[in-house]
């Protein structure tokens, strides 16, 4: 299994573009989320054709987001996966003076938030049927506040700690536990 801390920082141009195919960042997601998984259970699950989650997972594994897993398979057939880290993680600072590094990283990023926009409006429509102690616990929002660009650097920390806690917290195993996305943004207004 996946050790929830371990993480792949980026800076290869190569790879951003590789993760900047949304079927790919899916498929990752599935393995980080769910665990080794055969082609047909991600087939099933992204609604993917076999040979198109084959090709994408071979694209995942030359640049080592994920690896065969092949002692969980019952036989020759079958092709299992699993994901190497927990995390993927890039630093904006490293590309500013790149302009190939920059661009991949930018469209990598556009694809990522396309899936996180995809994910809140799968949880919007299935929102009403959802057991209200989940619906509860649910939180969204935005605040604007002031601040110098070392406090931005320091609420970036705060809040990479508070997502490092509960992913330490996190028990995939316990039977009451379900995934949960947490997503958030903190950046300079533009204007």
């Amino acid at each position: 299994m996946t050790d929830q801390r371990s993480s792949i920082h980026l800076s290869d141009p190569r790879a951003f573009r590789v993760l900047a195919h949304p079927t790919r960042l899916r498929l990752l997601g599935q393995l980080r989320v769910h665990g080794p998984q055969t082609v047909g259970m991600l087939s099933d699950t992204l609604d993917e054709a076999v040979g198109s989650v084959s090709y994408h997972a071979g694209k995942l594994a030359e640049h080592g987001f994920i690896e065969p897993a092949p002692e969980l398979a019952r036989d020759g057939r079958e092709r299992w996966w699993r994901a190497v880290h927990a995390s993927t993680t890039w630093e904006p600072l490293e590309m500013l003076d790149d302009p190939e590094r920059r661009s991949a990283m930018d469209l990598m990023r556009r694809a990522v938030l396309r899936c996180y926009v995809d994910s809140i409006e799968e949880y919007l429509a299935a929102e009403a049927a959802m057991d209200p102690a989940w619906v509860r616990g649910s939180a969204s929002g935005d605040t604007a506040v002031h601040l110098t660009a070392d406090e931005l650097a320091e609420l970036r920390a705060d809040l990479e700690a508070l997502a490092g806690r509960w992913q330490a917290r996190s028990r995939p195993e316990h039977p009451d536990t379900r995934a949960v996305s947490m997503m958030y943004f903190a950046f300079r207004r533009p204007r």
